[in-house]
């Protein structure tokens, strides 16, 4: 590789760096990039998820320490960098109507301020591609949607030597992209495949209420071809003990299937500062000499 070049991914909790984009992120650790995840928060609000340690006392109280060493686990395994924001988790309202979001949790930070904290790491780090998520989160989590807020201010503005000048150096990252670790084309693909050749499919229902919702499917620009480290990408996830089932649906459908029905990661390109021509099959598209 001609450059050494640095991949930044903000995520919301410990656990998201796993199931979104972590085989990417694997991939280029391989080929020598430089490679950080930025987690927003610590998770602290996250319901236990694997049935194995529902009902753990221990767990439950020590929920924040737990999902801490999960993430060490996990960067260990994708062979990543790290880095704590330090916000507090704001949890996941449920009910009609929702509940008011706790004090003091990540989605009621003032969007500025939480950027300033973002542009202090980028500017630290100096990557050249940033991946979060889409103004949906993703999924409408409320720490999702902040993440997304903060990453698009914290990218137009760490290049700015007029903002967030106590934040150091200013360094621009090039290119910006919105990390779809389930776009229903995949998920159409595999049930498809799955129930033409008599398996179990785990996504019916999955396709179901994305249909009923009425969403629109988001513009794929960047595919990344990296089915080699889809293991990793498993053992990352399942590092995240508290939030995922080894037994669960998740894992159901064998790798060799989704090496050939599906091989790549994909992405969205919302911002370039480089030229490139699309679709994509590289995030460093346009940078690389």
């Amino acid at each position: 590789m001609s450059e050494q070049f640095r991949l930044m991914a903000v995520h919301a909790h410990p656990d998201d760096e796993s199931s979104k984009g972590a085989a990417t992120m694997a991939m280029y650790v391989s080929q020598g990039v430089d490679v950080l995840v930025a987690t927003c928060t610590g998770g602290e609000r996250g319901s236990i998820l694997n049935p194995k340690l529902q009902g753990d006392a221990w767990v439950e109280e020590n929920i924040h320490e737990v999902r801490r060493k999960e993430m060490d686990a996990a960067r260990e395994i994708l062979g990543v960098q790290q880095a704590w924001l330090g916000y507090v988790d704001s949890g996941l309202p449920e009910g009609d109507p929702l509940p008011p979001l706790p004090e003091g949790c990540f989605a009621l930070e003032d969007v500025d301020a939480a950027a300033g904290t973002l542009v202090r790491l980028i500017r630290e780090f100096r990557p050249h591609v940033i991946t979060t998520y889409d103004e949906n989160g993703g999924y409408p989590h409320p720490d999702h949607i902040m993440t997304h807020k903060i990453t698009m201010v914290a990218f137009d503005a760490a290049g700015d030597p007029e903002a967030y000048p106590e934040a150091g150096e200013p360094w621009q990252p090039q290119k910006l992209y919105y990390n779809h670790g389930f776009p229903m084309g995949r998920i159409r693909a595999l049930h498809a495949y799955l129930t033409e050749n008599g398996h179990d499919s785990p996504y019916g229902e999955w396709i179901a209420g994305w249909e009923k919702s009425g969403r629109k499917e988001r513009e794929i620009t960047t595919r990344v071809v990296c089915d080699e480290f889809f293991e990793i990408r498993d053992k990352a996830l399942i590092a995240h003990a508290t939030q995922i089932d080894p037994d669960g649906p998740w894992f159901r459908v064998p790798l060799d299937i989704q090496r050939e029905v599906w091989p790549t990661e994909d992405y969205e390109l919302v911002r370039s500062h480089v030229d490139t021509d699309l679709p994509e099959n590289d995030l460093f598209a346009g940078l690389r000499k």
